[in-house]
């Protein structure tokens, strides 16, 4: 009794294979679904749009299990929405990865002998362009694997014609409104990749260095810094001090000698500078620190380059030609021969800024570079969010977006690469700059010659959401799909992409935001907890489980671990366990085929229906609202575990074990259960769809005979319920679990048959008389039967004759040992919580655990004494 109940021809004559092979389905289930063009999404369809674009992964990468993840909810959401009669759209796509990609074709090109220089640029773009179609992509294959309902036909790249026309009418836009700029600045140096990289792009970690204290000046007139980049300091321009620091007052606005040089520096006072930390006084490098380039700013200082874009030391003198590293010895080695070294710490572990594509040490180094003017783009994708135009999920995130976009600096867009969107600007003979729209013709003539430099990746992908509906044009596409719905992706990239797609977006869209809600995950680590890396050794390749397991197992496993905004543990066993579900569903639709189940026709009215009909479909529509409640809340966990344990739990273990002795007595109550098993398979296939599609797609289709449940009605909450025959099956549940208990603790089989009288007369149980048998193993009374253990429970009654069953004896001396055991547990735990010298001492979670151990050793006291006591004399 679900509102929109599929009123589908009978199912198709054909059985289900005994054993449920993924390998054999998943490939040719998704060509199918692919071919019928059930992802494809129509722009001038009248039904309301759905719209998510994927986070674009590189064009080098392959399928993670951090991709698999994201991707399994983002299709869970749209397969659901299109499942509810939207038009709904996921569009595919990749990004350009510029110095990822430009890396790639670099190492080829050294096993053969060449640079980049030997090709030229435009050679080594199309060898590129070449490698790009040949090896990169590969992850798009993998998408399909895991069942991506993407619309392959609006695949975009960051690089296509469509995208470059957007990223360079966005950057001329910017520029005539002086939000881009060009100037000089410390910017973050890769001396491998020779490319300037933003500051998010940098990542941190603790390094084993040195800390130098260094003398400057002579006689009287001396200053002890102390640094860790000793050869900066043949770039020092100035030493600064606090202006009210008394101990270098006099010295402010002198001039001392800086050693290894025949240059003397300016002593200068800064706010800057935190006179209680080390010495009170800093050396000032401006051209290869940020702080210091700030210094300078402010007092006019020198900037003086000392390093070349590899990190050799360009600076006259006997250190030129060194590596950064090889100088940085070489010069407290002279500094130690002339007596200027104060103080040497050895290792000094400090913060270290490294490269996050290779791993290389980053140099801060004055440059000439594009620039971003943030500012009033930052603020604007502030306010979207404070005024609820974009929704932030979980909203404890919402902090970490207002920390970086309310402090957000200038962006550097420019790169030293040749693979990417090249800088539209053109520079004349005569020092003109003109900035060339996408239907601008660019100045020729003697002289001129456009930017080396390419934009940033972020950059492109900035735009994603509406550049790839086809802006700068208003197209059909941009009309109907934009803004999007739903931004999914990882808390760990706010920064990266998050925060610039609403800057850009709301540039762009005049005011209009670039999604509604920002839905953020966790990051997936091992069953551990820790984070996956290959030097841990726990990198886990999602198609190894896939190949294994089947995608729908991979998917159901990860979509479990979904909590909003947390990490997701994973290991194989959940994945197995996963697999396991799957088998359960098949095996239970093959039970409910065989026994006829069957979508043919009208559920039979309630009154017709029995207490166990009632009961399962109360509880399918209660499972229904949960699930829709959850999926608003984006509680991917929740939904899982809601239709794990009904499917299981309740439809499974429960319903279908009761049907089983209505099926075989046959009559009306057996074929109102049949329409009612297919309804309750129906639509449990149909709400587990979105998250394990394959399994789904083969039971669903032949249950109801339907053309595919891709394209099914979503189920709805009629609003029934049956508050009685709840509390009837309940009743039910506890009688069988508790005499299913009693049989355990006694030593039976399962399978084992024991003579029962059952008292039921006076309460709702007495039509279960038969499943409760049936279950229970429990044979007739017969003439020579002698209850020797009888179970009140709820209101009924059940007596058992054991004898002949177990040896009462031998069962009476076990218990008593497990008894004498935990009562010898009980006195252990009371003594040590009755000692006030060890409670004081003892730490509180040590204290908790004993507090555990004694509550857990009065429950097995007052179980097996029960046990005891229901056992017949010997």
């Amino acid at each position: 009794m679900t509102e929109n109940a599929q009123q589908q021809p009978p199912a198709p004559d054909s059985e289900l294979p005994t054993q449920y092979a993924p390998a054999d389905v998943e490939g040719p289930l998704y060509e199918r679904w692919v071919e019928r063009g059930y992802f494809e999404a129509d722009a001038k369809s009248e039904k309301p749009p759905y719209t998510i674009v994927i986070p674009p992964p590189n064009v080098t990468g392959s399928l993670h299990l951090g991709h698999a993840f994201q991707h399994t909810l983002m299709d869970a959401l749209t397969r659901r929405r299109r499942m509810q009669g939207y038009e709904a759209l996921w569009l595919p796509g990749m990004d350009h990865a510029g110095i990822a990609t430009q890396n790639k074709v670099e190492q080829q090109l050294a096993e053969e002998g060449k640079s980049r220089h030997d090709l030229g640029r435009e050679e080594f773009v199309e060898r590129v362009w070449r490698w790009k179609e040949e090896y990169g992509g590969r992850i798009l294959g993998q998408m399909r694997r895991l069942g991506d309902g993407v619309d392959w036909s609006r695949e975009r790249f960051t690089m296509d014609e469509g995208l470059s026309k957007a990223v360079q009418t966005i950057f001329k836009r910017l520029h005539d409104d002086e939000l881009i700029y060009r100037a000089e600045r410390i910017i973050n140096w890769c001396p491998r990749c020779l490319t300037a990289i933003s500051d998010i792009e940098v990542e941190y970690q603790e390094d084993d260095g040195e800390l130098v204290s260094i003398t400057y000046g002579e006689g009287e007139e001396t200053l002890v810094v102390a640094t860790t980049r000793a050869e900066t300091m043949l770039g020092d321009t100035a030493v600064a001090v606090h202006p009210d620091d008394e101990r270098y007052r006099h010295l402010v606005g002198r001039r001392i000698k800086l050693p290894l040089t025949d240059r003397s520096i300016p002593v200068v006072a800064d706010t800057h500078v935190d006179p209680e930390f080390g010495t009170g006084a800093v050396k000032v490098t401006p051209a290869h620190d940020p702080n210091d380039f700030a210094i300078g700013q402010r007092h006019g200082l020198e900037s003086i380059t000392v390093m070349d874009e590899r990190a050799v030391i360009t600076a006259h003198g006997p250190f030129q030609g060194l590596d950064r590293f090889e100088a940085r010895s070489a010069i407290v080695a002279a500094l130690r021969s002339q007596g200027r070294i104060v103080a040497e710490k050895r290792p000094y572990v400090h913060s270290v800024g490294h490269c996050s594509r290779c791993g290389t040490t980053v140099e801060p180094r004055l440059s000439m570079q594009w620039w971003v003017k943030v500012a009033p783009l930052a603020k604007a994708a502030g306010d979207a969010v404070r005024d609820g135009r974009v929704s932030i999920h979980p909203e404890d995130m919402s902090k970490r977006y207002f920390d970086w976009v309310d402090n957000m600096h200038d962006w550097c867009i420019s790169r030293q690469l040749w693979w990417g969107h090249r800088i539209p600007v053109w520079y004349g003979p005569d020092g003109e700059v003109v900035c060339v729209g996408p239907d601008e013709e660019p100045p020729t003539g003697e002289g001129w010659h456009q930017d080396t430099d390419v934009l940033d990746t972020w950059f492109s992908s900035g735009l994603w959401p509406f550049s790839t509906l086809g802006w700068p044009e208003r197209t059909d596409d941009l009309r109907k799909f934009y803004p999007t719905d739903v931004l999914l992706t990882g808390h760990d990239i706010i920064f990266f992409w998050v925060a610039r797609m609403m800057m850009f977006g709301l540039y762009a869209m005049d005011g209009e935001v670039p999604f509604k809600t920002i839905a953020l995950t966790g990051l997936v680590r091992d069953e551990r907890g820790k984070k996956m890396s290959k030097s841990f050794g726990n990198v886990v390749d999602p198609l190894d489980w896939m190949d294994k397991y089947g995608s729908d197992a991979v998917r159901f496993t990860l979509a479990r671990g979904a909590n909003p905004g947390t990490d997701v543990p994973i290991g194989e066993d959940w994945v197995q366990a996963s697999r396991n579900f799957a088998n359960k569903i098949w095996n239970a639709t093959r039970f409910a085929l065989m026994n006829g189940a069957t979508v043919e026709g009208p559920l039979p009215d309630a009154g017709r229906l029995s207490a166990t009909d009632r009961w399962i479909l109360s509880r399918l529509n209660e499972t229904v609202a949960a699930v829709d409640a959850f999926y608003e809340d984006f509680q991917f966990a929740k939904v899982s575990d809601a239709l794990y344990h009904f499917a299981w739990d309740e439809v499974f273990d429960w319903y279908v074990e009761l049907s089983k002795t209505v099926f075989q007595a046959g009559g009306e109550p057996a074929e109102a259960g049949k329409r009612v098993l297919g309804e309750v398979l129906d639509v449990t296939l149909r709400l587990l769809h979105p998250v394990v599609p394959f399994v789904t797609e083969t039971l669903w289709t032949t249950l109801t005979g339907g053309e595919s449940v891709v394209i099914a009605e979503w189920p709805v909450d009629s609003g029934f319920r049956d508050e009685a025959a709840e509390r009837e099956i309940e009743t039910l549940q506890s009688v069988i679990t508790e005499v299913r208990r009693f049989r355990a603790d006694q030593g039976l089989q399962p399978g084992q048959r024991v003579p029962a009288r059952l008292t039921l007369d006076g309460t709702a149980l007495a039509p279960h008389e038969a499943a409760i048998r049936q279950l229970l193993r429990l044979q007739p009374e017969g003439d020579a039967f002698t209850a020797t253990a009888t179970l009140p429970v709820a209101g009924a009654e059940v007596a058992l004759d054991l004898s002949g069953t177990i040896d009462v004896a031998a069962e009476r001396k076990r218990l008593a040992k497990d008894l004498a055991a935990a009562e010898k547990e009980k006195a252990q735990a009371e003594a040590k919580l009755g000692n006030e010298a060890f409670l004081a001492k003892a730490p509180d979670n040590v204290v908790g655990k004993i507090r555990a151990r004694l509550a857990k050793a009065d429950e097995d006291i007052a179980r097996l004494r029960a046990q005891l006591d229901r056992l017949p004399q010997a």
